[in-house]
């Protein structure tokens, strides 16, 4: 009997070993996820305020209708994402789920890019205006997401 209760102990530590090696694959996964998701809603918040910046005259911070007449770096501060900066010179800000920078600009266009502190590959949010006068946003894993206001 004592040979059978020994196995079972033995039966019942593998298993609990596995659920646990499981389970902590599971939660990094998640964690993972959960902070490229975090990027993705600070370049959602990045992508709203542009709309406004665009359209606000300079005289009131904005960029009177032309990203490219605003440096990146003031641009970035501008777009009110909750980001850190060195120094006032860069274009690059950041926070606990990710550093962001300005990828490209055109007078009607910008490009944020976020790259998650859990890794993988980098967020690219496209922000533009179409010849409709309506506001396209795309976010998506960097190289698969393409300008929503090309021809």
């Amino acid at each position: 009997m004592g040979q059978q209760q020994l196995l079972l102990v033995i039966l019942v530590t593998i298993l609990v070993g596995i659920a646990t090696v499981v389970a902590i694959n599971v939660f990094g996964t998640a964690a993972e996820d959960a902070n490229r998701d975090a990027v993705r809603q600070d370049l959602l918040q990045g992508a709203t305020a542009a709309q406004a910046v665009w359209t606000r005259p300079a005289m009131l911070d904005g960029a009177a209708q032309d990203f490219v007449t605003i440096p990146d770096a003031d641009l970035l501060r501008r777009l009110g994402m909750p980001l850190y900066f060195d120094d006032n010179t860069t274009n690059l800000g950041s926070n606990e789920n990710g550093s962001y920078s300005i990828a490209d600009t055109t007078p009607m266009s910008i490009q944020l890019l976020g790259e998650p502190t859990s890794g993988g590959t980098n967020i690219r949010a496209w922000v533009c205006r179409d010849v409709n006068r309506n506001w396209q946003v795309a976010i998506g894993d960097d190289g698969v997401v393409t300008d929503p206001c090309a021809d």
